[in-house]
Parts: C-alpha cells; structure tokens; sequence
C-alpha cells in the first residue's frame, strides 16, 4: 500500500470517530500540518472529508452515501457461515449464530456436526432470552435503553434448575459478561446441554449477534467447552474485523478469558 492511500485510510478512520482539527490529523502521522493538509484537501475534493463550521474535519456527505450503499450489499449471514463451518469443523461441536431482530433475537444459522448435539432450535426460530448465551452475549453489550426493549417481554420463567428466574439476577449475569466478554448457558433452557457464547461487533462498534458453541453435559461440560473459548474468541473477531471493527472501537471482545471469572459448574 502506498504512503499516500495508507494515509488517507487512516485519516478517514480517524475522522470519523469524530470531527479532528488539522492540527491532530498531522500529528496523528507526525508531519508539518502543509502536508497534512494537501491529502485533506484532496479528500474533501471527492467528499470523502468535511470542513464544518468551526474548522474541523470530519466525514464528508459522500462517504455516508457510499457506507449507506456497502451496508446495503452486506448479508450478516453470507458473511459469518463460513467461519462457523470452520468452528464446528475445528471444535467438532454445534455452532449457532443468532441476531437481534426488532425486540427478539433470532437464530440464523446453525452448523451440526454428524456427531455432535442436536438441538431444537431451528433457524429463523427465537431465542429464548434469559437462557441462551447467544443472547446474553449479544445484550450484554446493548445500551440500558436497547436491552429494556427485549427484557420488557421477558417472562423469566424456569425451564430447569439453573434457570435464572428474575430480572435482578439475569442483569447479573449480564454485567459478568461484560467484565469477561464471553456468556455461557449452565443448561438453564434444557438440562442436558450447555454452551459458551460471544458477541460479533459491527463497523459502529455495535453488538451485532452472538456466536455459541454447544455440546452434551455428559460428553463436554462448562470446563471442557472453555477450551473451546480461544477459538471462538478468533472467529468472532475475525468476523467483526470483516465487518468493519477495530480493537480500540470496543476493548473487552476477545483475548484469552480470565480464569477467575469462571463461571461454576453445573
């Protein structure tokens, strides 16, 4: 990549977080604020960048309209099967792949090795919220106003003994995974299964959807499935990475789980 293409992507970025005085767009390279200025200038000249009113530089009406029309391109799904087919095939479990729609989350793909657990879920079927990792990984990271609109329709009733069965304890639960960036199901929905689970971020640094990895207690329990949680942490960030996402746009994705905030066997 060249100097010059390598530069504009990184003031591009940069600015986009918000509006940057040229003073900060130079520094950000290390450079004398002419020259800083000329690939600016040359920027604003195809609408990628703007200069408002207080005269700093900040995403051009151009650059919206182009983002607006590659989102529209985008099928979340299309994007994140091939990387569950290599999951499952690399851990040689289930993997499921849910997202928020309107006040539900909803499955949309699920990867079952021949040998693996079958599930009742369905693709296209809900989530049952205050069980699921997928949706504890993706609500977790919801803003308070976001999550209330799916906990408002939530009934917390108990399925198993492991069901959490109030709201207090569910948002609990909740701040854990947060703290640890990752979510597991203690086999609150059915016994006989359980699963660990992490969210997929977007461009915007948004909780998109959530990723499980599911097996059979007797065969795989809580201990065994964190194992597994290196690989899926590599394949939710390889996909938010695909989807536009950067590290700094949200610190606790992915990294090796602390030990200490294992949760306890059930």
């Amino acid at each position: 990549m060249s100097q010059t293409v390598g530069r504009a992507i990184d003031v591009l970025e940069f600015c986009s977080r918000r509006p940057r005085e040229l003073r900060e767009i130079a520094a950000l390279w290390g450079v004398h604020r002419t020259t800083a200025l000329r690939i600016v200038q040359t920027l604003i000249a195809g609408g990628l960048i703007r200069r408002d009113e207080r005269g700093r530089y900040g995403v051009g009406f151009r650059l919206a309209a182009l983002a607006g029309a590659a989102l529209d391109q985008f099928d979340l799904r299309t994007v994140v099967h091939p990387y569950i087919v290599e999951l499952s095939e690399r851990v040689g479990q289930t993997v499921q792949f849910a997202v928020a729609q309107g006040s539900r989350v909803v499955y949309v793909d699920k990867i079952e090795p021949p040998d693996s657990i079958r599930l009742n879920t369905r693709i296209g079927g809900y989530v049952t919220i205050h069980t699921a990792g997928v949706s504890k990984a993706l609500l977790a990271h919801l803003p308070p106003e976001e999550r209330e609109k799916f906990l408002a329709e939530v009934g917390f009733e108990r399925f198993t003994d492991t069901t959490l069965t109030s709201r207090a304890a569910f948002e609990e639960r909740l701040a854990e995974v947060r703290a640890r960036g990752w979510a597991y199901d203690d086999g609150e929905y059915e016994a006989i299964s359980n699963c660990v689970a992490a969210p997929v971020w977007d461009h915007s640094g948004t909780a998109v959807g959530g990723i499980s990895i599911t097996a059979i207690k007797s065969r795989s329990g809580l201990s065994d499935l964190r194992a597994h949680l290196p690989a899926l942490l590599e394949t939710t960030t390889a996909i938010s990475r695909e989807l536009g996402w950067r590290p700094e746009d949200e610190p606790r994705t992915a990294g090796t789980p602390r030990a200490a905030e294992d949760p306890p066997e059930g």
